[in-house]
């Protein structure tokens, strides 16, 4: 009756189905269905014998139950009611789905998930923590079930997605670049460092250093007059205090927050461009290559890097905090990169190699090659000296040819570059498919001034699909101007490999 009053009784015959010679239905419905009917009748793990549910209590429990379980129904056809809506013309009537569509897509539908939703949190009020773990684990098991529905459906044309599996794998080598910072990361890496070098440095700074390190077999003298007291060698890399160890830091963060924008705003063209200004952009980014440089020295020379110990290192690589999904995504795409044909660079700004290392170590993605700076150590202890090897933009650029022209020459590349900041831009634009990953607002403006379109992705596979559709194949090459927006490592994972489902 729902269905009737919202305007999607008739499909079927639209749609060229006859119901009455359906036989039976898809596995995956009645599994979702059955699971619906389950719930509702309390026959499901947790739950005491439906017999038994007799107090006013008990049944409004169960109703919080079943309405975890059917609002995931209504939102996510709300979401794609909405998403499919925005992608078609609205000049096409002759669209075989427009009135599903319109449908879900229609205010009157969004009221009655939004309905849904209230009466679930109304109901959840008196629930305990142990209840309200029953209904989020009931409303993840159904969100997973309609996944599972809507990609256990035929698909009679051929696709765009998922990006690895559009060209065969002997046809084409797959290479997948990401960026570090805040694009896998939540956290920029540079700050991580200096703070843990900042709280491990002596609070004083005496004459002498203040916990030196002292060699397992110490120096004795031939002659000792008191044996209990042997010479001890000075540390040989010296420490600032933690007073002045912040106080550095904090004029550097300052300084390059300062010089940044005025490097930014001194890069941008004085004329408005008509057209994507790739020459131009490179001659910014090479004066923008310059102050990270400068940047990067004055750091060096600053000793705030100096004296981290590399088990330390690896050790806050090893709890540093990723984007969600990131890991899930690289590590399927390492499981499958014998079939795939596929590669994986890390390609990063971030000043010590092993920090990158580490952090991916405990996902098991010790295979992942990264591409960055790295520290100088004596004895394992840092000297303060970065071996910069990815030190800006023209840098990063030059590492991503190599790696494409030291590539299996057998097959063409197919190159993805996943990124976020200014330092970017050069890669991303190279790459066959540029994505930005998360909102910068300076990369945008930077690349908005050279006539770079930033385009979101979905709409823009939902454009393509359309193309392919009809014969045209899907063209994806490089230096076109066109970037690709996501908002999540989701959206990246569903893209490159396909349906994405960690709930």
């Amino acid at each position: 009756m729902l269905f009737e009053e919202l305007g999607f009784g008739g499909d079927e015959n639209e749609w060229g189905v006859d119901l009455a010679k359906e036989s039976s239905p898809n596995p995956v419905t009645l599994k979702y269905t059955d699971f619906l009917v389950a719930t509702a009748s309390g026959k499901f793990e947790g739950v005491k014998d439906p017999a038994k549910i007799a107090t006013p209590f008990e049944k409004i429990k169960l109703a919080a139950y079943t309405l975890g379980a059917m609002t995931p129904c209504m939102r996510l056809y709300a979401f794609l009611g909405k998403k499919l809506q925005s992608c078609l013309d609205p000049a096409e009537t002759s669209h075989p789905y427009k009135k599903w569509i319109d449908g879900y897509a229609s205010e009157s539908f969004e009221a009655v998930a939004v309905q849904t939703e209230e009466m679930l949190d109304k109901l959840s009020i008196s629930l305990t923590g142990e209840e309200l773990k029953v209904v989020e684990r009931l409303y993840h098991q159904a969100l997973n079930l309609l996944i599972e529905f809507l990609s256990a459906q035929p698909i009679v044309h051929r696709t765009v997605v998922p990006f690895a599996r559009m060209q065969e794998p002997a046809e084409r080598h797959l290479v997948i670049f990401s960026d570090f910072d805040l694009t896998c990361t939540r956290f920029d890496s540079s700050a991580i460092l200096a703070e843990i070098s900042i709280l491990i440095a002596p609070k004083a700074n005496p004459s002498g250093p203040e916990n030196p390190i002292v060699p397992e077999n110490p120096i004795v003298p031939e002659n000792p007059i008191a044996p209990e007291n042997p010479i001890v060698p000075e540390n040989p890399i010296a420490r600032k205090s933690s007073a002045d160890l912040r106080n550095s830091w904090d004029v550097i963060s300052r300084q390059y927050t300062e010089e940044h924008e005025q490097c930014i705003e001194s890069i941008m063209p004085s004329e408005i461009v008509e057209t994507f200004n790739h020459k131009g952009l490179c001659k910014a980014l090479e004066r923008f290559s310059d102050f990270e440089k400068q940047a990067n020295a004055r750091v060096i020379e600053s000793g705030v890097l100096k004296g981290l110990d590399l088990e330390g290192i690896k050790r806050a690589g090893e709890r540093l905090l990723l984007q969600d999904g990131c890991v899930g995504f690289f590590q399927q795409l390492v499981k499958k990169k014998e079939e795939l044909n596929a590669d994986i660079h890390i390609l990063s700004y971030c000043w010590c190699g092993d920090l990158i290392r580490s952090a991916f170590s405990s996902g098991g993605l010790n295979v992942l090659n990264v591409h960055s700076n790295e520290f100088a150590y004596e004895e394992s202890v840092s000297t303060g000296e970065i071996l910069q090897m990815v030190g800006s933009p023209m840098d990063k650029l030059q590492n991503f040819k190599e790696i494409l022209k030291n590539c299996n020459e057998d097959c063409k590349n197919l190159s993805v570059y996943v990124g976020r900041s200014v330092g970017d831009l050069l890669c991303l634009l190279e790459a066959d498919v540029g994505i930005v990953f998360g909102s910068n607002p300076t990369l945008r403006r930077v690349g908005s001034q050279f006539h770079i379109s930033f385009v979101p992705l979905f709409p823009a596979l939902v454009k393509k699909q359309k193309e392919f559709v009809e014969g045209d194949l899907p063209i994806w090459k490089g230096l076109t101007g066109t970037l690709y927006t996501v908002s999540s490592w989701e959206e990246i994972h569903a893209f490159i490999l396909g349906l994405y489902n960690h709930l």
